[in-house]
């Protein structure tokens, strides 16, 4: 093989996804897939190639003991398997852009250095996200013919109207920069882009989009705009998750501080790892593991009725706040593949107007909304990695990338 390619890389606690673009064309994918299990006894390689074959390989616990050796073991593996052809540029998703970065754009040493002072707001990412970045920087060093591209989640919601970013909390800190970041932002802009595609007029109406997996969170959407979204300063609060609590009532921790005796570790711990699905169940963090547990298990109901309810509430609130709605778009693990959590959250939204239609709905169609549903719901596939492919595209052909949200 010859010619360049994209490299997207979107760290996680223990993962590494990755995907390799045709630089001349995005459009085709070589392949994708994951380090799993970093860290921890049992790291795996896996990987799904263009023609459809897959590989799945454990690895040797020295080569994924953290994310640098790991990144080392795929860059090496990676130059093997793409031969004569050679890296033309690598994205990274970073999940927190804080204050100032806003937009997309190469990484740099003095992206790095603001990357480092933004890292307390995202102790659960970026320490991982820099070290990827620095990683990567060893085979391809500033000055050589790669460029890396950091590409924000938080970009897409950096203009919320005012009172959409504001926070109930002293101006002080508002002042400082404390806000509603927002996150999610990659899948929301692949979703849009593909509701603007197929559907051009749900896409310029009054939009909420679901982006329901292990991490959840919903848009609002309206006139192609972002206007609110129900992660806040941290992708901990929203909806109810598969660890982590959403909204909580923030007495509720003070007086785990003080009863529990909690250090701040333990208290993100705890609000990261230990709430949510989990939680509440006591089993599983996994909506699969707890749909095939609730007819004998009534903590796996109590889970799975507390992650729907949340959701219709947001659901309605949104379309509270934009006077309506038009379209309802349901992406990611759970909000791809699970039509009996998407009926269940649907089912007290009749109000709106929106009506499901039950054997698409069982089938995952792509339109699940019955004829005669004044609200469009639809089932899109999320494609971040494609995205950042994307992305990087535009930067290597002299396009203005920055602002693609």
């Amino acid at each position: 093989m010859t010619g360049s390619t994209i490299l997207t890389i979107n760290g996680g606690s223990s993962s590494i996804k990755f995907a390799v673009f045709d630089a001349a064309s995005t459009d085709k994918r070589l392949l994708s897939g994951a380090v799993d299990r970093i860290g921890a006894p049992g790291a795996r390689l896996s990987v799904k190639y263009a023609d459809n074959s897959s590989l799945d390989t454990k690895l040797p616990a020295d080569k994924a003991r953290d994310h640098r050796s790991a990144a080392r073991e795929l860059l090496a593996w990676l130059t093997q398997q793409i031969g004569n052809r050679k890296i033309a540029s690598i994205g990274h998703r970073i999940v927190h852009g804080g204050v100032h970065l806003t937009k997309h754009q190469p990484v740099t040493a003095d992206l790095i250095a603001e990357l480092r002072r933004t890292q307390p707001l995202d102790l659960a990412h970026l320490p991982r996200e820099i070290a990827l970045i620095e990683t990567f920087q060893e085979q391809f060093p500033p000055g050589s013919n790669v460029i890396q591209i950091a590409c924000f989640d938080t970009a897409f919601h950096h203009n919320l109207p005012r009172v959409a970013q504001l926070l109930p909390i002293p101006r002080k800190h508002l002042d400082g920069g404390i806000r509603r970041f927002g996150f999610h932002g990659l899948s929301y802009t692949y979703l849009l882009r593909e509701l603007q595609r197929i559907a051009p007029a749900e896409a310029a109406g009054k939009v909420v989009i679901a982006h329901l997996g292990s991490g959840a969170s919903m848009a609002a959407v309206q006139n192609g705009q972002p206007i609110d979204t129900t992660m806040a300063f941290t992708p901990t609060a929203g909806l109810v998750m598969s660890t982590r609590p959403g909204d909580i009532d923030p007495g509720l921790l003070v007086y785990l501080l003080r009863v529990e005796k909690m250090s701040p570790e333990q208290m993100d711990d705890y609000i990261s790892n230990k709430c949510g699905l989990l939680g509440v169940s006591d089993t599983s963090a996994d909506i699969r593991d707890l749909m095939a547990a609730a007819p004998t298990d009534p903590r796996a109901q109590d889970a799975i009725d507390l992650f729907c309810y949340t959701a219709t509430k947001s659901i309605a609130a949104f379309a509270a706040s934009m006077n309506g709605l038009d379209a309802l778009v349901f992406s990611a693990g759970i909000g791809e593949h699970a039509p009996n959590i998407r009926a269940q959250i649907c089912k007290n939204l009749q109000f709106l107007g929106l009506e499901l239609d039950e054997q698409n709905n069982a089938a995952n169609a792509a339109l699940i909304s019955s004829r005669q549903s004044r609200v469009k719901v639809r089932v899109l596939p999320t494609d971040e990695e494609l995205l950042i492919a994307q992305i990087v595209s535009q930067f290597l052909t002299g396009g203005d990338a920055s602002s693609s949200d």
